[in-house]
């Protein structure tokens, strides 16, 4: 991407073809991404539609594909010589050879029974592993379109007033929230590890958006609301759920770890004199878009960049998504943990105050199994429980594998703690929130 030297100096008019280098590219980009589509009956971002086409192309087949990106996310860091790095990558190549044991039971149903339980193995693969190992590849064909042609740098001078005061980050990193909301957090952190990569954000920009930013699909938010029968307050759970996530990111921005991250950055966003902040977007992106590379040259980058996003995930997502599930389901640790989190729910006089606080906990396994285990409780209890499965962001079964398979650097202990933060703090909201959606939408 250009510098930004070579983002602001364009004094001179733009030549037709700079113009339409930003504009055709960065529309498609945004039609691809964010514009809900209606195809047989079902409606969803282009990018999802793909998705679900790739799959029924392939079948049967889709199965064997993600063996095989999970076999080549075990090769690679043996190959590349990764593992000996150190001890938390030796730890993950090891997890990342488990993972294929785990698919091949998955696949042929080899195992103990209970790993072939609906909710064990065959989760992970089918409503998991095969989506995101076809969503991260696919996106990233389209990535080059959001990223590399001035959108990102036009937009982040527009939104700076917003996005640095409240969450602390560059105006661009609107488009990976848009992206994680409306596609797939996976996506959202392909973006950010990419302009990560090229200096354009520092570790805490980076680790901020990754954990406040990077959550589950509104896609994924309607299998929620559905599994909690929140469907006829659906507009109240997603808007309330929008803001409840966002102000708990602006609170744990300004808490340790995140506050104490390194914020040096190689190539910032220009800053906008007052009163020129249109003409200041407009010349950045243009800059961007005349020095941008050709379309191929940029789709073969991001391509190449997803594919080792996709193989790193999935291998690790069976195998320490399977432990999370098990230790959910088969031990008390969550139990013991949700204790952490009572004084959070109690001092709303929930009835329901320790049975949410400890499905609360267990969403650090699974995002999922906050709404599993609350689909019977009352209605505030439900409400709140579909809140926190989305705005604690982190959970071991797909997010934090795929941050820890990005350049950010953030350890397993500082996620965890991030985690803690933002489930304290959701749940502190979450529950006056359901008793606002119960006298509004009379659940």
């Amino acid at each position: 991407m250009a510098s930004q030297e070579q983002a602001t100096d364009i004094t001179r008019r733009p030549s037709l073809t700079t113009v339409l280098k930003l504009f055709v590219p960065s529309a498609l980009g945004i039609v691809i991404f964010f514009v809900p589509v209606t195809l047989n009956g079902r409606t969803t971002i282009l990018l999802d539609h793909m998705v679900t086409g790739a799959r029924a192309l392939l079948g049967d087949a889709s199965g064997f594909y993600a063996l095989a990106l999970i076999v080549a996310g075990a090769a690679y860091p043996l190959l590349k010589g990764y593992w000996r790095r150190n001890l938390t990558e030796r730890i993950f190549t090891v997890l990342k050879i488990a993972g294929v044991v785990a698919a091949l039971m998955a696949l042929t149903g080899w195992g103990p029974g209970f790993l072939h339980e609906p909710d064990m193995l065959p989760f992970l693969f089918d409503k998991l592993v095969i989506p995101v190992g076809l969503i991260v590849p696919i996106g990233a064909v389209f990535l080059a379109l959001l990223i590399s042609y001035g959108l990102l740098e036009l937009v982040g001078v527009l939104v700076q007033p917003v996005m640095r005061p409240i969450w602390r980050t560059p105006g661009r990193s609107a488009i990976d929230a848009v992206a994680s909301f409306v596609g797939s957090y996976s996506i959202g952190l392909l973006i950010t590890n990419r302009v990560y990569q090229a200096g354009q954000y520092s570790a805490r920009e980076a680790a901020i958006i990754a954990t406040g930013f990077s959550t589950v699909s509104a896609t994924f938010m309607i299998i929620v609301a559905r599994t909690l029968d929140l469907m006829s307050v659906w507009n109240l759970y997603f808007w309330l759920t929008l803001v409840i996530t966002f102000i708990v990111t602006a609170i744990t921005v300004r808490l340790p770890p995140l506050s104490g991250m390194d914020d040096a950055k190689r190539d910032g966003e220009p800053e906008a004199v007052p009163g020129k902040r249109f003409s200041t977007a407009w010349r950045t992106g243009l800059g961007v878009a005349e020095q941008a590379p050709s379309l191929p040259a940029s789709v073969a980058l991001n391509v190449r960049e997803g594919l080792v996003m996709a193989i790193s995930i999935l291998p690790s997502i069976m195998s320490v998504g399977l432990a999370g599930l098990v230790i959910a389901k088969y031990t008390p640790l969550f139990e013991w943990l949700g204790w952490l989190f009572y004084p959070f729910v109690a001092i709303w006089g929930l009835d329901d105050a320790a049975a949410l606080a400890q499905a609360s906990a267990s969403g650090l396994a699974e995002m999922f199994l906050p709404a599993l285990l609350m689909a019977e409780a009352d209605f505030v209890a439900r409400f709140a429980a579909g809140v926190v499965s989305v705005s604690a962001v982190l959970f071991f079964s797909a997010s934090i594998p795929c941050i820890l398979s990005t350049s950010i650097p953030l350890s397993v202990g500082r996620i965890v703690v991030i985690w803690f933060i933002r489930v304290a703090l959701s749940l502190l909201l979450a529950v006056p929130a359901g008793y606002l959606a119960q006298a509004l939408g009379g659940g």
